[in-house]
């Protein structure tokens, strides 16, 4: 996603423990989440990407808006993702 200009910048928190309700069942399993910094023009590229390479039939794939930050990094964000 880096390489292709899709995100900025990706960290990957391994070893996730996550429950969760799955076809009527709980469901204990260790997952990896995943963060990307991009630009909200660049989101759905991004999605249909995590899509394509994720084993799960329905992802968690969301988009928080970024409402503050830091000028510089957000600005160096949008540079490497135009």
């Amino acid at each position: 996603m880096v390489n292709s200009g899709l995100a900025a910048c990706v960290n990957i928190l391994d070893n996730m423990n996550s429950l969760y309700m799955w076809e009527g069942e709980i469901q204990d399993d260790t997952e990896v989440v995943m963060i990307a910094k991009t630009s909200e023009e660049r989101v759905p590229e991004l999605a249909e990407k995590v899509k394509s390479l994720h084993s799960y039939d329905c992802p968690c794939i969301v988009s928080l808006p970024v409402v503050n930050g830091y000028q510089p990094f957000l600005e160096w964000i949008a540079e490497e993702v135009k």
